[in-house]
């Protein structure tokens, strides 16, 4: 059996803190030593109760297992969950607890408040991701316009609650007096070529400033803290343990991170950490509950809502987070784990609602209504940025996941600080010359979102006014002034640096978001349209195809929905999200008239997309990583049988079994220490190969430590008995060690002849780590969660080496 370690020799002990921890993204993980590969992977300790107990009975059991033993039942770091263990544990926990509470009014009180304690957990998550949504929301802002300039009526004031008392008419209101820019601070006038270059100077400091803090911060305290979670998440929520990844100081870290990353002006997103900080949240308030702290099962449930309360707040969708956090990211979605992710993704909303972060009574700041009706042949143009969505999308993946290769495999994932420092450098020194660029991506969003009213005065508002046209509120469309054709040629300028910056930034070392920068993106180019056929429209309104609907004076073209469904056909190309996506949009608008424009543009987005590549952004960056993520949604269509994927294959050593009643302590612990699986099959004997059942490494080694120490006579010669009867021995030998309560008594098996499609639905929907393989009720090999993901990957002619934990 060829199967390298799935725990790391020598070690038994889990890392449980961020600096014990490897850096996952960004960088290379070697868990050579520590296979996840749930071989033997501990895993399968099946429907064994947690402390003895359950199905496997314990009434013969020695004095020290008839209580629980600390850590028996546990996982290592970076191993896969058993769900059907954790399951079964629940359901016996949950059983216990409904029979007590017929005998007495504590255990009814008891039973009342278990099935209570999950609505509160979503309600404290719900609190805690808004309210530091609420918190980050108002410090990037603030620390976004002070690379510009302070407010002397108050520092901690940004540009636009500076100008909120003054005097100054609605044309200046961006020139009030109480706010200064540095140039303005320091010589006294903010007019001319060196007032620019000192403008252009603080600019670029800052921003240097503020990414170098947060590089350095994930570097010393919390590598987990960088890039933007979700592809672990969605792996942590497949039942993968990767310690830390959660916790406290990378909850933290992030935070403070994430403000600094989104202030420096790089191009990235707080949307998708956003939805790592809620995780955080719920993973850390897991332990105020005894349900949940002690069943990894449960805690997924719990991490499903806390991602949907994170989208709530990313985005002010409640409805839309719980979708997201069922398409995208979920892994296992009961229906109670829908009601609760809608519970904590309105309560999240709620607190942030109620922080009102950006003083527009709104969740976010790109929040717009539009008014007008669409016509049936804008369809074509909102289908060409579908197509657009997706080229956009499928050249993205391809280009970033290009680029972070080339950052694991070659010296320079060495140096995160400098590469952070160059970039930065180089998207300052680009973005302050075009102001489209120079302002943060989610103002951008918003102007480009934005339907032009007769007050507005952003240049891509200055058109050739008529007011004598002028029907009712609504303006008609008009022609184009110069303000408008400066704006255009400045948007195609920053499409352009979007497009290509974008690529370098996904995936350094710091907190960086994807949603915003590719909604930027389709927005522009969604802008750039609207406008063009706005004009064409207003041109040559007695065209066949304008006759019907647009006349001469009406109002009829509305860039901003342009902008809008351009936004939504990037986004769905990048991460080929559809029914969670044409919600979150449609939350964002609060118009339901405009889900077909949306669904149009998704869906149009994401069959060209899936025509170049069939992986999005983050099922991309999990296969990058080496993850072992089992994707529930790819057919296997290969024809192959377990015993083609079993281990030991042909010329491979004999599989490594512990008999039920032969072996001494001596002969286990040599079994332990000279290989790193991660468990071992228990047989009736070698001779045989009967299986009897399934024993975890981690269990084992714990329970033999555990009756050195506490039960007299268990010396090196004694036997270890997995059954309820031992054999009879001598009245000289040493007592017997009975472990039969850690002994898996139903391991999963099938024939050597099942087809591997119908092994591959058995991983992915009981969650597996493995299964035994017999022949005729004889045991043959093991199947593992490894052994697929590598098989699956050799059908499809990839290196199946290149695959797992690079």
């Amino acid at each position: 059996m060829d199967q390298k370690g799935y725990h790391r020799r020598g070690s038994f002990q889990s890392a449980t803190s961020d600096e014990d921890m490897l850096e996952i993204a960004g960088t290379s993980v070697d868990f050579s030593m520590a296979d996840d590969d749930p071989p033997l992977d501990r895993e399968m300790g099946g429907f064994s109760s947690y402390n003895g107990g359950g199905m496997n009975g314990t009434s013969t059991m020695m004095d020290f297992l008839e209580e629980p033993l600390p850590g028996v039942g546990t996982y290592e770091d970076f191993n896969t969950i058993d769900w059907v263990r954790e399951k079964s544990r629940d359901r016996d926990r949950h059983r216990e607890i409904t029979n007590r509470s017929k005998e007495s009014t504590w255990a009814l009180l008891h039973s009342v408040s278990d099935a209570f304690s999950g609505w509160l957990l979503m309600l404290l998550i719900g609190l805690l991701a808004g309210s530091l949504a609420g918190l980050i929301d108002i410090s990037a802002h603030w620390m976004t316009d002070l690379k510009e300039g302070v407010c002397l009526a108050g520092f901690w004031f940004n540009h636009e609650h500076c100008c909120w008392k003054s005097n100054t008419t609605f044309t200046d209101r961006d020139k009030c007096p109480e706010w200064k820019s540095w140039s303005q601070l320091i010589l006294g006038h903010g007019e001319g070529a060196f007032a620019y270059i000192l403008n252009y100077f603080m600019y670029v400091i800052w921003a240097l400033m503020f990414s170098l803090l947060a590089v350095l911060l994930v570097k010393g305290f919390a590598p987990y803290a960088c890039g933007s979670g979700i592809p672990e998440i969605k792996t942590i929520l497949s039942g993968f343990i990767i310690r830390g990844y959660l916790g406290k100081w990378t909850l933290v870290i992030k935070t403070i991170t994430l403000v600094l990353a989104v202030s420096s002006g790089l191009s990235l997103g707080k949307e998708g950490p956003l939805v790592h900080v809620a995780c955080c949240c719920g993973n850390i308030l897991c332990h105020l509950f005894t349900k949940y702290r002690k069943n990894e099962a449960k805690r997924r449930e719990v991490l499903s809502a806390a991602a949907a309360a994170g989208v709530s707040v990313a985005f002010g969708a409640p409805i839309g987070g719980v979708l997201f956090s069922l398409e995208e990211v979920s892994y296992y979605f009961p229906l109670k784990t829908l009601w609760r992710s809608f519970f904590a993704a309105l309560v999240a909303a709620f607190t942030l609602r109620s922080i009102n972060p950006f003083g527009n009574s709104r969740l976010v700041l790109f929040y717009v209504e539009f008014h007008m009706p669409w016509h049936l042949l804008e369809l074509v143009p909102f289908i060409l940025l579908g197509i657009f969505g997706g080229l956009w999308g499928a050249f993205f993946i391809r280009s970033n996941i290009a680029w972070c290769r080339r950052r694991k495999t070659t010296r320079l994932g060495k140096y995160p600080v400098l590469e952070v420092f160059v970039v930065t450098a180089i998207t300052a020194v680009l973005a302050f010359p075009n102001e489209y660029t120079r302002m943060s991506t989610s103002e951008l969003i918003s102007e480009l979102f934005n339907d032009c009213g007769i007050l507005d005065s952003s240049k891509l508002c200055e058109y050739v006014n008529d007011f004598n046209s002028t029907k009712g509120d609504d303006l008609p469309d008009r022609a184009a002034g110069p303000g408008v054709y400066t704006a255009m040629w400045q948007l195609a300028l920053a499409l352009i640096m979007k497009v290509f910056i974008t690529i370098f930034t996904f995936g350094m070392k710091v907190p960086s978001g994807l949603f915003i920068p590719s909604m930027a993106v389709g927005a522009i180019a969604g802008r750039l349209l609207g406008v063009a056929v706005e004009q064409l429209a207003f041109y040559h309104h007695d065209w066949a195809i304008f006759s019907g609907w647009c006349s001469q004076g009406a109002d009829c073209i509305t860039p901003g929905l342009y902008a809008m469904v351009g936004a939504a056909a990037c986004l769905g190309g990048v991460t080929r999200m559809t029914v969670s996506l044409v919600v979150i949009m449609f939350e964002l608008t609060g118009g339901l008239e405009y889900i077909v424009p949306l669904m149009a543009a998704a869906m149009t987005s994401k069959w060209v997309a899936d025509a170049i590549g069939r992986e999005g952004i983050y099922d991309a960056h999990i296969r990058l990583n080496g993850y072992p993520f089992l994707e529930a949604k790819e057919e296997f269509s290969h024809k192959t049988r377990a015993m083609d994927v079993m281990r030991p294959r042909k010329n491979d050593p004999p599989l490594t079994v512990i008999t039920q009643d032969t072996m001494t302590v001596e002969d286990v612990e040599t079994i332990v220490t000279s290989t790193t699986y991660s468990g071992y099959p228990v047989v009736v004997s070698r001779a045989s190969q009967r299986l009897v059942g399934f024993v975890l490494r981690r269990d084992l080694i714990i329970s033999i430590e555990n009756a050195r120490k506490k039960q007299d006579g268990i010396v090196s010669t004694s036997i270890i008995c997995f059954t309820d009867y031992c054999p009879p021995l001598p009245p000289s030998a040493p007592s017997v060690l009975k472990l039969r309560s850690i002994l898996d008594l139903s391991p999963f098996t099938v024939t050597d002849e099942t087809p591997m499609e119908i092994v591959v639905d058995i991983f992915r929907k009981l969650g597996l780590r493995q299964c035994l393989v017999t022949h005729n009720g004889k045991l043959l090999g093991i199947i593992t969660k490894k052994d697929v993901l590598k098989h699956i990957a050799q059908m499809a002619n990839q290196d199946p080496d290149s695959i797992l934990f690079n």
